[in-house]
């Protein structure tokens, strides 16, 4: 989906010119006499942030707007588990890094950040190469005077066995298409084989049960079957296909109200997933999964998505504060306990905020919040002033289970209190979200537009991916 107008920029925004400093290092080039600002991590707030600046600071010329991605498109992550089961086709939902910044006057590096120089301010780019391990950009370092960093979160495998060999974690688009080709291979495998499909060919064991986990379960449990009637015959879908979702606390979505909890249990048990609460997986195998007590429970196609940390490169951020799990400690104001020069938002960001015992969870609501706060607050940094603190508002949490149903809650709507809501109501509550994502994108004509056009099309295509 890539722009004609946007590729004329590319030297400029995707390759800049470079110079080099007395310390050998190639500084990407960048205006000088503009105040230079570089969000890190193009994900829901990064780039909603970017894009907000790019409209009121870098198209005025008032600053120089730079976004750093070590990927060249944009999916809002809430979404991955649509893709990995293959109900969510990712052409249609995925937007271009290089031409969001011609649309909106900020700069793209396509890169991963492996370092920082707080003193020099210079945030270190590894060179990237092609498939064929061509170098596409060189080993940069990207001069700021403001950083906002917003690389998200990864899973966390606690270092169990076997994870990395034979489970699939949900961090990214192109883990949750693998995961989707891999299931759709089983399948016709299954199918166009002439034995008997043996026990666990076609199971799937997805680990955490937290939203990711419990909306993959109920996602899932619909393409299967789709799968099946699009001429896989061979294979039942009752008998043949299993799905089962294990989690180590005493209850699925242990973040969420235990009143969510119950009607998502009771939703997951119509349809006939397996939920296994209260026990641990101790080792991933390849035909299989093996509980802390001993059981084992065959599966070919094993998710793992429980845990949350903050990526490797957070360790030792040249001095930055980290918590236990990995992410950046900051202050109200969204600014590092070390240096207020760097900001953080999103799932990379430790707060606990004033009177509560717990940090604000990792929730896509946070960190568009974050965002929309940021694009207020750096304007007054420009001019001098102190940014304002942050203050987290949860307007509740939503569980959506696909085709089937949504359920959550609302906060604050009605005197203050949590309202339960559940069905088509929550349905739409959940999807607007996402819309509210796009809007900060892309205005409300164009996704107007773009919500018409999808309904169209969504008509002359399968629901589910098939290849």
């Amino acid at each position: 989906m890539s722009d004609p107008a946007a590729e004329t920029v590319e030297a400029k925004s995707t390759i800049p010119d470079t110079k080099q400093n007395s310390g050998g290092r190639r500084i990407v080039d960048a205006p000088s006499d503009l105040h230079k600002i570089v969000v890190v991590g193009g994900g829901a707030g990064g780039l909603e942030l970017v894009t907000g600046l790019g409209n009121k600071l870098a198209r005025r010329k008032r600053a120089d707007v730079r976004l750093v991605d070590r990927t060249r498109t944009h999916i809002w992550k809430p979404l991955l588990h649509e893709i990995a089961a293959g109900s969510m086709a990712v052409g249609r939902h995925e937007l271009d890094y290089l031409a969001q910044a011609h649309w909106h006057s900020f700069r793209y590096n396509y890169g991963e950040m492996i370092g920082l120089d707080r003193t020099a301010r210079l945030v270190h780019l590894a060179s990237t190469a092609d498939e064929e391990g061509r170098q596409i950009t060189p080993d940069r370092w990207v001069p700021y005077d403001t950083l906002v960093l917003a690389i998200g979160s990864i899973s966390n495998d606690f270092s169990t066995p076997g994870v990395a060999e034979h489970a699939i974690k949900l961090d990214t688009p192109v883990e949750a298409e693998r995961f989707n080709r891999r299931l759709i291979n089983a399948c016709v495998r299954a199918h166009a084989e002439e034995k008997e499909i043996e026990p666990g060919q076609l199971h799937v064991t997805i680990i955490g049960a937290g939203a990711t986990g419990t909306e993959l379960s109920a996602e899932l449990h619909r393409t299967a079957r789709g799968l099946v009637a699009y001429g896989l015959d061979r294979i039942d879908p009752e008998r043949d296909i299993k799905i089962t979702l294990v989690e180590a606390a005493p209850r699925i979505l242990p973040a969420l109200p235990e009143r969510i909890a119950d009607a998502t249990m009771n939703e997951l048990n119509k349809l006939g997933v397996e939920v296994l609460t209260g026990q641990r997986v101790t080792e991933v195998k390849a035909d299989g999964v093996v509980m802390e007590n001993g059981d084992f429970v065959p599966s070919a196609l094993v998710v793992w998505a429980a845990g949350v940390q903050g990526p490797p490169v957070l360790t030792d951020l040249d001095g930055l504060e980290v918590s236990r799990a990995n992410t950046l400690v900051v202050r109200d104001t969204l600014q590092t306990t070390k240096d207020d020069n760097i900001f953080v938002i999103g799932d990379c960001a430790y707060l606990v905020p004033e009177g509560e015992e717990t940090p604000i969870p990792p929730r896509a609501q946070a960190a568009h919040q974050q965002s929309s706060h940021l694009l207020k607050q750096i304007p007054r940094v420009l001019r001098g002033d102190a940014p304002k603190p942050f203050k987290y508002q949860d307007f509740g949490s939503l569980v959506s289970l696909g085709h089937y149903t949504t359920v959550g809650n609302l906060m604050g709507f009605i005197s203050g209190r949590s309202m339960m809501i559940e069905g088509l109501f929550a349905k739409l509550m959940y999807r607007s979200l996402y819309k509210m994502h796009e809007v900060a994108l892309h205005g409300y004509v164009k996704v107007a537009l773009d919500t018409i056009s999808r309904m169209i099309t969504r008509r002359t295509e399968p629901h589910i991916k098939l290849h």
